[in-house]
């Protein structure tokens, strides 16, 4: 099956790469080593999700972001206005396709054959002229979440469990969204939460839910599993105790049944 999504990349080099991106996204780069990637995003001043990607390292001034949702045009444009003197280039590389690779450790970054290729445990990664769509439902379990089209600016970190994956950091200086990304982890007060959760069957992600004429759910990536589906929802607390056990939601006219998966 032919890849759904593409592989948006931008590049960022020179001397000051590292330093320019230590100040810009949310995770920390002082423990990503060379051939190495990390989660991260970038982040407006109101704490919101503008960009999430993979942040790979390939040595000491080179970098590469691989979005998950967005595109890389946009961003690499946004970017460029906070270089100022930095010794750093910000450019969007051409669009490729993401294809599944053979397995390889997590967090590794290995540069084959003029390709880029990410280790993520169960699979690998990589970025070719042809794509599928294999390695989308074993990153959805991971409970590794896609910005879908119309969520750039709308979702925070914590609802989005960017903490569990290391993409938001409290242990280094300031970068745009850090004082809300810190309040929500020491005072909590999220009422949104990363959930995986069985469809009874496949809808667009970004799909929004109804619940008693509210929407409580609100669909990330979806995947067909069998004659049904899987996906990563954002979830309001108030949907949570139904969701267990399983509940009716509203799609338009039409009725979805959804439950929690562990």
């Amino acid at each position: 099956m032919p890849s759904t999504y593409s592989a948006e990349l931008v590049s960022i080099e020179g001397a000051d790469a590292i330093a320019f991106a230590q100040a810009q996204f949310s995770s920390n780069l002082a423990s990503l080593a060379d051939g190495q990637w990390q989660f991260s995003a970038w982040l407006d001043a109101q704490g919101r999700v503008k960009y999430l990607f993979h942040l790979l390292r390939l040595d000491g001034q080179r970098l590469r972001l691989l979005l998950r949702g967005g595109e890389a045009q946009a961003l690499a444009a946004e970017l460029q206005r906070y270089v100022f003197r930095a010794k750093a280039r910000v450019a969007a590389l051409p669009v490729q396709q993401l294809a599944t690779a053979e397995p390889r450790a997590l967090y590794v970054v290995v540069e084959q054959d003029d390709t880029l290729v990410l280790g993520c445990g169960s699979h690998g990664l990589k970025l070719a002229a042809q794509g599928d769509d294999d390695w989308r439902l074993p990153q959805l379990r991971a409970g590794w979440p896609w910005l879908v089209r119309g969520t750039a600016g709308e979702l925070l970190p914590a609802w989005l469990d960017l903490g569990a994956l290391d993409a938001t950091a409290l242990d280094k200086g300031c970068y745009p969204g850090q004082e809300i990304v810190a309040r929500m982890h020491y005072r909590g007060g999220s009422k949104r939460h990363l959930r995986r959760v069985h469809l009874s069957r496949v809808l667009a992600p970004g799909s929004l839910l109804e619940m008693d004429g509210r929407t409580p759910i609100q669909l990330l990536d979806v995947v067909e599993v069998a004659t049904a589906a899987e996906a990563l929802a954002v979830v309001h607390d108030d949907a949570n105790a139904d969701l267990s056990s399983g509940m009716e939601t509203r799609l338009g006219d039409e009725a979805v049944f959804v439950q929690a998966l562990a």
